[in-house]
């Protein structure tokens, strides 16, 4: 896996390491997208839920779209597959890249 995919994953895993951004991510994963006024069952107020969000989105996991006064959010795809990727070890195109990451961590 190349270095700037690795830094890029290694982003998204620790927007991830908190248990309320975790717990958005999940509500998100339920539906197709979700205004923030759906999240407040979290037992959150609207502006913490909208600062995890802005997080979510700083990594890329989340995309936004406004429709009047309501931001609708949404996972982004893509962000969610690498991420499986990287846990499975089973990306589509990094077999080679592997053995060169293997040699570079065992060199340091």
């Amino acid at each position: 896996m190349p270095t700037e995919a690795r830094d890029r994953l290694a982003g998204q895993f620790k927007a991830l390491g908190d248990p309320t951004r975790l717990a958005i991510v999940n509500q998100l994963a339920a539906s197709d997208e979700c205004c923030v006024c759906n999240l407040e069952p979290l037992g959150l107020t609207q502006p913490t839920i909208s600062h995890h969000l802005k997080i979510l989105r700083e990594a890329g996991l989340v995309e936004s779209a406004r429709r009047g006064t309501w931001a609708y959010y949404r996972l982004v795809p893509e962000a969610v597959e690498a991420l499986g990727y990287a846990l499975t070890g089973r990306d589509q195109d990094d077999a080679r890249q592997r053995g060169h990451d293997t040699e570079q961590l065992v060199a340091r």
